[in-house]
């Protein structure tokens, strides 16, 4: 056998089908460990990078560090916002009130080093309480646009079913071209740009629908339980210490808008191999013929779940594309892209169990 300590160069050449080498006594893996470029995922796996996801990795695990000074497990709910803030997307986080919603789109904006801008939806809100108005100058006598909040980098919008369509529709062109048209002018937004939305899905009252337009330029839905008793006990804990403190004190800002757009840029050369991408095409255009459904996911929900998948896996300190990473990330994508059926769904049938079935019964890629 070939000595392979003298032929280090071999260390570089990319593993076949990207698929991560287990840890064990080659003398191949061992220089892999020394290598500097190397990094270590979840599962305790070891692979070298091609494409530095390292900063990445390292930068937003700060982050999430920093919003768990105030938020207690939600483990996955910050996973899915740091993979939406990476991919270039919208969220939107759905729960029963007091389950932190708001309190964790604020702690995100805190974090980085951004603007950030509030809007509470109501029923009386019109598009240019969102956008923006003309306003007449007397001194120049000629009108003058005077932006709206959503002209901001990171913009909650705290209940956003409880706006009338017309209000709703109002963000269709800002949250898709990341621009406002008014007048005949075009006033695009300061980049990064993202929407952070939340809605209660109990109540109905004073409550307006999201078209499937709308809900189709959300990257994700983040739906948010209630925590479990260990948990629970650790935020009173928490809330009895603070006393006269507020909660976002001590929350300082770990990255810079430049650095968002830098990561973003990373997570673009994320590799995701041939059959990769017909796995996603297969699990998207699964959801249009399944009988259970009325609604299936459109392409846009295909690119929705590769920038997710590449997000992901930067995120876990990888440089590919896993098919778990297509399956973690598939009903937080789909969820809200799908309609079940009118009478599968008074049986009791659920969107996500129609998305676990579809994605175990596609093949997966070797």
């Amino acid at each position: 056998m070939e000595d392979t300590q003298s032929h280090p160069e071999q260390n570089d050449a990319p593993h076949e089908n990207n698929i991560p080498m287990e840890i064990n006594d080659d003398p191949v893996e061992k220089l892999r460990e020394e290598d500097q470029q190397n990094t270590e995922n979840d599962q305790g796996l070891t692979f070298n990078t091609r494409i530095q996801t390292a900063p990445v990795k390292e930068k937003l695990t700060a982050v999430r560090e920093e919003i768990k000074k105030v938020i207690v497990g939600q483990e996955k709910m910050l996973d899915l916002m740091l993979v939406g803030l990476l991919a270039d997307g919208h969220l939107l986080l759905e729960g029963v009130p007091g389950v932190a919603k708001t309190i964790t789109a604020k702690l995100l904006a805190k974090s980085m080093d951004t603007a950030f801008s509030r809007i509470q939806f109501t029923p009386d809100l019109m598009p240019s309480d969102i956008l923006g108005t003309l306003v007449f100058d007397t001194k120049k006598s000629d009108f003058e646009y005077k932006k709206g909040p959503v002209f901001s980098n990171i913009v909650l919008i705290d209940e956003i079913n409880r706006a009338p369509a017309k209000t709703q529709a109002a963000l269709f062109e800002v949250m898709e071209e990341r621009q406002i048209t008014m007048d005949g002018n075009t006033y695009p937004m300061s980049l990064p740009f993202m929407v952070i939305a939340t809605q209660n899905p109990i109540e109905q009252e004073g409550t307006y629908r999201l078209p499937e337009a709308q809900l189709d330029r959300f990257i994700m839905k983040i739906e948010i339980g209630y925590p479990d008793l260990e948990d629970e006990i650790e935020i009173l804990h928490r809330e009895h210490a603070l006393k006269s403190k507020g909660k976002l004190d001590d929350i300082t800002p770990i990255i810079s808008g430049d650095d968002i757009l830098a990561f973003r840029n990373i997570i673009k050369d994320v590799i995701a191999e041939a059959p990769i991408l017909a796995y996603i095409a297969k699990v998207v255009n699964s959801t249009r013929n399944n009988p259970l459904l009325y609604l299936g996911a459109s392409p846009r929900a295909s690119i929705a779940i590769l920038n997710a998948s590449k997000a992901l896996a930067a995120l876990r300190g990888r440089d590919f594309v896993t098919p778990d990473d297509v399956k973690e990330i598939s009903y937080p994508v789909l969820g809200h892209r799908v309609v079940v059926a009118p009478e599968k769904e008074m049986e009791g049938i659920t969107a996500k169990l129609i998305i676990k079935q579809i994605v175990d019964s596609v093949e997966v890629p070797r």
